[in-house]
């Protein structure tokens, strides 16, 4: 090996973050630097994060290292790996030079829902006069560009005084000090994407941060602790964003519940192992939460907490009752992907007093075809959701499941009030509102009808492939019709020869239709409403 090649060894250290000089996303951990038996000259031992090694940092059974998996390590001439260059040699690099295809591809900036939103351009041919104008710059997307200091920045130095959002997902940055140094020396930041680069655990010199509104550390293996520690360097943050931390507990520092935070308006801990309600509910007590994320967690369980569940030093909760209502602004709570299957966790969302956005797409409760109850029944028993699963709720979409819900109540458990009272605490509310009979409405043009004598509009709509062009009928079926009935009257309307057809309910709002399998239940037990429409398809 060179010498020049040695000498720039003195470049890496130990638990420096480093990448490829070949692929900027290919970026590790320096764990040894040294010599290796068998082999000549300097090599650097890295820990890659996408585990793409050749060893566990052994080599013909002499151990140099401990990497995080069986093959996520490997040694490395020094020319080969990058130290990485500073804030502003990135912007010199993305702004003031010919830029790619793909390097105008990573110039975004994350939402607040965390999606790209690509930074608008002035036009091709002014763009490099623009943005090499630092001055000028508002947003600044730096995403891989192995950003692993801040640069040094003269005094007085007025460079990027306008600069609001920056973005510096996936670069080489560890040291919360540095993060800290950035920010300060950027006086009109007010965003800061900080993802997929891997912190340290001391948070402790990071300064005031009063401008930061927007915090998003998806991917930096930050835990509660240190947001707690962090909280106080952010006394104006909005938005946090802490997805795929594997965060599993919420631990507030110096009581049982989490305080601060007065302008926190949005927490995402989308994509952690929360299984316990319990750890969110210490978040309750927020005073500016609106917008709770949960997706891809592991919550089984969801319920509202009461004064005994709260633990508030002694008199708080009396002294505060009016202004300490837990979660008292939170209006979106998403909770797709998890492992609920109750339906009291489902009623508890109507005690939230000011929740109207709501997501339970892909947990056991919401799947029909997992034993979970289909949208129209989720919208009836919550009495204030405007938006489900994203989709939002018309006045049309609300009455028809209200009554069709109803219906289907009173179908299977008329004989059963205390039954019905227990299992559905809605039921008498919906009845009345509605103006239903104890016998069992239809709806129609002329209000409610008795079941056992209604009759039920149905388009039906043949989808199948070897169908043909067929245009859709409009029938008028009675509500007591079988799943398998109407299949035999498909086959005679559309004259479907030697083709078994299969039926799916088009619900509004819904972005699967609903299998109807049972060919025994009734178009009344299944809660049909008129003006349905029913899908024809046929068998695989």
């Amino acid at each position: 090996m060179s010498t020049t090649g040695e000498s720039n060894s003195e470049l890496f250290k130990l638990g420096q973050r480093v990448h490829s000089v070949n692929d900027r996303r290919r970026i590790g951990t320096v764990k040894y630097i040294g010599e290796v038996q068998g082999y000549t000259g300097v090599w650097v031992g890295v820990d890659w994060d996408d585990g793409n090694g050749k060893h566990d940092g052994s080599v013909n059974g002499v151990s140099y290292f401990r990497a995080r998996a069986e093959n996520s390590g490997s040694f490395v001439r020094v020319p080969n790996l990058s130290p990485g260059v500073s804030l502003l040699e990135a912007l010199q690099l993305r702004y003031k030079s010919e830029s790619t295809k793909e390097e105008e591809d990573e110039m975004y900036v994350l939402s607040a829902s965390n999606k790209r939103v690509s930074v608008e351009f002035l036009g091709k041919d002014k763009i490099q006069d623009k943005l090499s104008k630092f001055e000028e710059l508002t947003g600044a997307s730096l995403s891989y560009l192995g950003v692993s200091s801040p640069g040094v920045q003269c005094n007085g130095d007025t460079t990027l005084a306008n600069l609001k959002h920056l973005d510096l997902t996936g670069n080489l940055l560890s040291d919360w000090k540095d993060a800290g140094t950035i920010c300060e020396q950027l006086p009109a930041l007010e965003a800061l994407n900080l993802s997929n680069n891997l912190m340290n655990k001391d948070v402790s010199e990071l300064p005031q941060l009063k401008n930061i509104r927007i915090l998003v550390l998806n991917s930096t293996g930050v835990n509660w602790m240190e947001v707690e520690i962090l909280k106080h360097s952010l006394p104006a943050i909005e938005e946090l964003h802490l997805m795929g931390n594997n965060i599993s507990a919420i631990k507030p520092m110096s009581s049982p519940i989490v305080e601060g935070f007065e302008s926190l308006q949005l927490l995402n801990l989308d994509d952690n192992s929360v299984a316990d309600w319990n750890e969110i509910l210490k978040l309750s007590k927020l005073r500016s939460l609106e917008k709770l994320y949960l997706n891809k967690n592991k919550l089984n369980h969801v319920h509202y907490p009461d004064k005994d569940t709260i633990h508030e030093p002694l008199g708080t909760y009396e002294s505060h009752e009016k202004s300490c209502i837990p979660f008292q602004k939170l209006s979106c709570l998403l909770l797709g992907s998890n492992n609920i299957e109750d339906l009291a966790s489902i009623d508890s969302l109507n005690l939230f007093p000011d929740l109207r956005d709501i997501r339970l797409s892909d947990n056991p409760i919401a799947d029909p075809g997992r034993g979970g109850i289909p949208r129209f029944v989720i919208i009836a028993r919550l009495a204030k959701i405007e938006i489900l699963n994203g989709s939002e709720i018309s006045r049309r979409e609300r009455k028809e499941s209200e009554i069709r819900y109803v219906r289907i109540v009173m179908s299977k458990l008329q004989d059963n009030p205390e039954e019905i009272k227990w299992l559905h605490p809605r039921f008498g509310e919906l009845k009345n509102i509605h103006g239903i009979e104890d016998e069992g409405p239809s709806i129609g043009a002329g209000g409610p009808q008795k079941m056992a004598s209604g009759l039920l509009s149905i388009t039906l709509k043949c989808v199948g492939a070897s169908m043909g062009e067929k245009p859709p009928l409009t029938k008028k079926l009675p509500a007591t019709t079988t799943v398998g009935k109407l299949k035999i009257l498909c086959e005679s309307f559309f004259k479907l020869k030697s083709i078994r057809p299969k039926l799916f309910l088009l619900e509004e709002g819904s972005p699967l239709p609903l299998l109807l399998e049972d060919e025994m239940v009734s178009l009344m037990d299944l809660g049909v409403g008129n003006e349905s429409t029913i899908l024809v398809d046929e068998e695989s």
